[in-house]
């Protein structure tokens, strides 16, 4: 199943408080749960102003309904098409 990195432009991010991170999360999970388990959340990361999520989903519509659905920003959906470390050096 394809990976996605998702670029979430959010002005303040980074000062966030953990009960919004969490009521946020939580509205995300409720939205995963009614598309099925076909589109997955793997993690975040929340920088100043963005938020970078990476989804398992089958496909980038699925990713973009996610968001609407949830009323979040998905200002860039793109798939991965590789992974590297530092192991691929070697």
């Amino acid at each position: 199943m394809p990976k996605y990195v998702i670029e979430r432009e959010l002005a303040g991010a980074g000062n966030l408080s953990p009960e919004t991170l969490q009521a946020i999360s939580q509205k995300s999970c409720g939205v995963l749960k009614g598309l099925g388990p076909q589109i997955q959340w793997v993690q975040s990361y929340v920088t100043d102003d963005k938020i970078y999520c990476i989804y398992i989903a089958p496909d980038k519509e699925s990713v973009l309904e996610h968001a609407r659905q949830g009323g979040f920003p998905a200002n860039s959906v793109a798939q991965v098409r590789t992974m590297i470390d530092p192991t691929t050096a070697e």
